[in-house]
C-alpha cells in the first residue's frame, strides 16, 4: 500500500485523517509543519503527500515550491488541504505546484478517490 506524507499542524484534522488513512491500508508518515514536512518527504519518499496550506514555520505554497523544485522530491503529488474556499486560493495552490486542491473540512470519499487518481498515475499503492 501507498504511503501518504500526512503535512497537518492542527492535532485534531491530523489525529482524525491519520486514522482514517491507516484504517484503509496506508502507511502514514506525520509532519507538522511546512519545513519539517519537506524534511520528511526527503528522508521518507512518499508515494503522496496531504499539504494543509496554512503551516507554522514554512507555510504549505512555500513547502510545496521548494518540494517541486527539488530533483528528488519534484515527481511526488502534492494534494493542497485548506480552508481556504475561494478560487484565487485554489489557482494559488496550482501555481505552487500542487497537483490537486481540497478543502477542509474533509470530504473523505472525495479525497480517497483524489488519491487514488493520483497514486494510479505515478504507479503507486
Amino acid at each position: 500500500m501507498a504511503k501518504i506524507l500526512l503535512v497537518e499542524d492542527q492535532e485534531m484534522n491530523r489525529d482524525m485523517l491519520l486514522r482514517r488513512l491507516k484504517k484503509r491500508g496506508y502507511e502514514v508518515a506525520i509532519a507538522v509543519d511546512g519545513a519539517e514536512g519537506v524534511e520528511k518527504a526527503r528522508s521518507e519518499s512518499p508515494d503522496l503527500i496531504l499539504m494543509d496550506m496554512s503551516l507554522p514555520v514554512m507555510d504549505g505554497w512555500e513547502a510545496t515550491r521548494t518540494l517541486k523544485a527539488d530533483e528528488g522530491t519534484r515527481a511526488i503529488p502534492v494534494v493542497a488541504l485548506t480552508a481556504h474556499a475561494m478560487s484565487t486560493d485554489r489557482d494559488k495552490a496550482m501555481e505552487a505546484g500542487c497537483d490537486a486542491y481540497e478543502t477542509k473540512p474533509v470530504d473523505l470519499p472525495k479525497l480517497l478517490g483524489t488519491m487514488e487518481k493520483l497514486l494510479e498515475a505515478g504507479g503507486a499503492g
